[in-house]
């Protein structure tokens, strides 16, 4: 594990994920819930080894990171963790760990978020020990086009109830908040909240594939990541 500095800030969220490229929808979700929920800092970890993604990333974990720290060099409160680094012999970088890790070095009385897009929520029941990780951290789970999470309480891990169905409208500014409540079978609650209102239909999927065709840069794409795609010769066979 690398070291792992003292994380500033009462309100924290850990914003995991491949980053591979990480674009505008990256920072359009981290922006909305920075506001919603008056967040001090949210870490951006590019993931090492994701235990359900055996395939691994197309860039390497160094370059991820070099264009995380680009795509978010403006950002003040946003910063790169290396918190989910490769471990050894490519052992797989589980969520729960992670946040285990970072707890351990926030300030008493902190507290810390676990900030997902809706794709990755739909596949939380198949993550390791899931139903521990809403009581670990705040889950903040963010939509895009065509998400539907009208039925919550499908997607949560085997063990986890929504104890409020009926979601308090809450938020700062102009961006919209769902904050539910859920409940574990040792009668533990806690927030689950759902930013609904965000309309960035970014995939870092069809971003490489635009790539690999030739098709050039997306506006999805920020100009010095793109830059640093290009300049590094990334998502193509050239």
């Amino acid at each position: 594990m690398p070291e792992i500095a003292p994380i500033t800030g009462h309100r924290v969220a850990f914003f995991g994920g491949s980053f591979d490229p990480p674009h505008a929808g990256h920072l359009t979700i981290a922006r909305a819930a920075q506001q919603a929920l008056k967040l001090d800092t949210i870490l951006f970890a590019p993931v090492g080894t994701q235990p359900l993604k055996p395939l691994g990333s197309t860039a390497s974990y160094e370059d991820r990171v070099a264009m995380t720290e680009l795509a978010i060099a403006k950002e003040p409160d946003f910063c790169v963790s290396r918190v989910d680094a490769p471990k050894p012999g490519g052992a797989p970088n589980y969520t729960l760990d992670t946040l285990h890790v970072l707890r351990a070095h926030m300030a008493a009385g902190a507290e810390l978020f676990c900030l997902m897009g809706a794709d990755s929520l739909h596949g939380l029941r198949r993550w390791y020990h899931a139903a521990e990780i809403p009581f670990t951290a705040h889950l903040v789970v963010a939509s895009r086009p065509g998400d539907n999470l009208n039925d919550l309480s499908m997607l949560l891990p085997q063990g986890v109830s929504l104890q409020s169905a009926n979601p308090v409208h809450l938020g700062s500014g102009n961006v919209e908040l769902l904050t539910y409540a859920v409940r574990n079978a040792t009668g533990t609650t806690a927030p689950f909240y759902v930013l609904p209102g965000l309309h960035v239909d970014a995939s870092a999927t069809q971003i490489r594939a635009s790539l690999h065709g030739g098709f050039g840069a997306t506006p999805l794409l920020l100009p010095q990541v793109a830059n640093y795609i290009v300049s590094h010769h990334l998502y193509t066979d050239g």
